[in-house]
């Protein structure tokens, strides 16, 4: 069985074209060897060849038969990592590659990149496709919602041996380079597997990935080649725009600079993008207006429960310069009426979440407005979900969230049934936090006699919670007093 197994695994690497026909004896040895066996019987594969992922799963659990490795959580990982790693070209093939295909379109290029990031199981396809995906319909256009299902809870062993696992710094960070091809450790995740492209972005290193758990079609993470900390400046929205420039076909964003208004790793500058069209690029102007001193500059507020300025033109050095003055002007922003203080003593409060795309001929940069303070009556954050929320989405709204994209905790899955058995009048239990919100929907829909559309009704009232928390994190609020302060914003420019 096990021949059957690496033999299976050889034909689809063939036919996913992770290797050439004369690779296929090499790699096959390369897996035999990983798995301490000195010899290989020719064997009837059969037509029905399963895909990689089930393949490595089946391997990985002979291995653990046999005594190869323990049953742990991350030793399996590390395990199967080093088996797709026979089957990938080294780092300099991978890219020399890429950029033969960006000759002939910046798409096909990464197409290529994105294909082998799946089939070599870097991408982890199988887990991914176990999230709860669906959109929710609001004034606001369509938002996106996902029940993060994909990374698997790990063992009691697998957290106690993490527990007591020497302590390392390499890599520094889960973003570092020196992650490229590391087999991994306990608490720190396999990547052999594990290639990056090198992006020229203002005269500086940067690598190109995609994301081991892809929210979005094409999520990629560009990351800076040294381990420095996240920062906003102009530069960061010159990289963004020189990006969007080489790579017209993805958009590139950055989390924000400070805690608490983004969900992010600030030890390492990267950005997140891909080839993904959110609703908040799908949005209107909700007002225009203009700023002295940039003429070739459309500037606008975008309709969307954040507060958004979007800025367009056909050069790239316009969007960097107008784009430095808002920030600069915004850092130094308050209006204590409206909770906002650009600092405290010597903590600063305002940033920005910046995004760019390139929309039809004109590049556009969007500035989100950020503010990170708290108070007594909002601890976590008074433009973070507020405390009704909770139940739904506690954590920072980040870059992807700004954009309209809810990564909800996996508790909901089995939560939110409850919620739907509540409605239903086949229970009397749910989660004490949802109780309220339970009883709400009851008392607005009554008990709901129809099954098939309870799960269509909920799903609506958690979408309608996620636009609750992208209202709470705006810092001018979209009714008469925050459209005031807005303006009131918009004309210190």
């Amino acid at each position: 069985m096990i021949f059957q197994l690496v033999q299976q695994l050889v034909q689809q690497a063939l036919a996913t074209q992770l290797i050439e026909r004369e690779d296929e004896i090499y790699a096959r040895n390369q897996v035999l060897a990983l798995l301490q066996l000195e010899e290989y019987k020719e064997v009837e594969i059969g037509e029905s060849i399963q895909e990689i992922s089930d393949l490595l799963d089946r391997i990985v659990e002979y291995a653990v038969e046999q005594g190869i490795i323990e049953d742990i959580f991350d030793v399996k990982d590390i395990f199967s990592s080093k088996i797709m790693n026979c089957f990938i070209a080294r780092p300099s093939s991978v890219n020399q590659q890429f950029y033969e295909k960006y000759q002939q379109s910046p798409e096909q290029a990464t197409n290529y990149f994105y294909q082998l990031s799946k089939n070599s199981n870097y991408i982890q396809m199988k887990r991914i496709r176990q999230n709860i995906e669906y959109k929710a319909a609001t004034e606001y256009g369509e938002l996106d919602i996902t029940i993060n299902l994909s990374k698997p809870e790990k063992d009691p062993k697998s957290i106690e041996l993490e527990k007591h696992a020497k302590k390392s710094n390499y890599p520094k960070c889960l973003l570092c380079i020196e992650n490229e091809g590391y087999a991994g450790r306990i608490g720190h995740p396999a990547r052999s597997n594990h290639r990056m492209i090198r992006v020229n972005l203002t005269d500086e290193n940067w690598h190109l990935q995609y994301s081991p758990y892809v929210y979005y079609n094409e999520h990629c993470i560009v990351l800076s080649e040294k381990h420095t900390d996240m920062k906003i400046s102009p530069l960061t929205f010159e990289r963004l725009l020189a990006f969007v420039e080489q790579f017209p076909h993805y958009f590139l964003g950055s989390n924000a600079d400070i805690p608490i208004v983004g969900g992010s790793i600030l030890s390492h500058e990267h950005y997140q993008g891909g080839n993904y069209q959110f609703a908040m690029a799908k949005a209107g102007a909700d007002w225009s207006f203009t700023i002295d001193g940039f003429p070739n500059v459309e500037c606008s507020v975008v309709k969307w429960p954040m507060s958004v300025i979007r800025l367009r033109s056909s050069e790239t050095g316009n969007l960097v310069e107008a784009g430095a003055h808002i920030f600069e002007r915004w850092k130094a922003y308050s209006h204590e009426a409206l909770g906002i203080l650009a600092r405290t003593s010597e903590t600063p409060h305002n940033t920005v979440t910046p995004i760019a795309r390139k929309n039809g001929d004109l590049f556009e940069l969007d500035l989100v407005l950020r503010n990170n303070r708290t108070s007594d009556e909002h601890p976590l954050g008074i433009f973070h979900p507020h405390a009704d929320v909770h139940h739904i989405k506690k954590e920072n709204i980040g870059l992807i969230e700004v954009m309209g994209l809810a990564v909800l905790p996996a508790r909901l899955k089995g939560e939110l049934e409850e919620v739907e058995n509540f409605l239903l009048g086949k229970t009397d239990a749910v989660a004490e936090y949802h109780a309220d919100w339970a009883n709400e929907l009851k008392n607005n829909y009554g008990t709901i006699a129809n099954e098939s559309n309870v799960e269509t009704l909920v799903r609506e009232e958690v979408g309608k919670k996620f636009l609750r928390v992208l209202e709470d994190a705006g810092v001018f609020k979209r009714n008469e007093e925050g459209e005031a302060g807005f303006r009131r914003f918009i004309g210190t420019l």
